[in-house]
């Protein structure tokens, strides 16, 4: 699904976030490799709960096709500490779009209209361009094995 915000082809718009550790993530700091953005609607439940897991899972076979994958939310920078702690997530990043508001996923156009993000899949590019988008239906889990599978060279 494309939409006015981002498009395949297009560059991404550069943005920074602070991860669950308080760390800064810049997007463009990722050129040379591809980078998931893998958005959630709101940590604490169970779908994003596992999406997030896929994510750690998976963190060695990102490594291989060099994607850096990171999880976004509007929650906040201590809501992801506490929640990365929980699901035993140590090694992906979850981004907190927390202040401004939402303000990437807005950038995006994936921001609902309740504040919440849309649960989608974005790939950019060794280059700092959007490859792949896909926006999933609120309730559900997108399949880790179908994005694993664009990532192969």
């Amino acid at each position: 699904m494309e939409n006015k915000g981002i498009s395949v082809g297009k560059k991404a718009k550069d943005f920074i976030l602070r991860d669950q550790k308080g760390q800064e993530f810049i997007l463009s700091e990722g050129q040379g490799r591809k980078v998931l953005l893998s958005f959630h609607p709101l940590a604490w439940t169970p779908i994003c709960a596992n999406q997030m897991k896929d994510l750690e899972k998976n963190r060695k076979v990102f490594e291989k096709y060099n994607t850096i994958a990171v999880g976004l939310s509007v929650d906040s920078v201590p809501c992801k500490a506490a929640w990365a702690k929980s699901l035993k997530i140590h090694y992906t990043r979850l981004l907190a779009d927390f202040w401004p508001h939402g303000a990437v996923a807005k950038s995006l156009e994936i921001l609902r209209t309740d504040g919440l993000s849309e649960r989608a899949n974005i790939i950019i590019d060794e280059k700092g361009k959007v490859s792949h988008i896909k926006v999933y239906p609120i309730k559900e889990l997108p399949d880790i094995n179908e994005i694993i599978k664009l990532l192969i060279p």
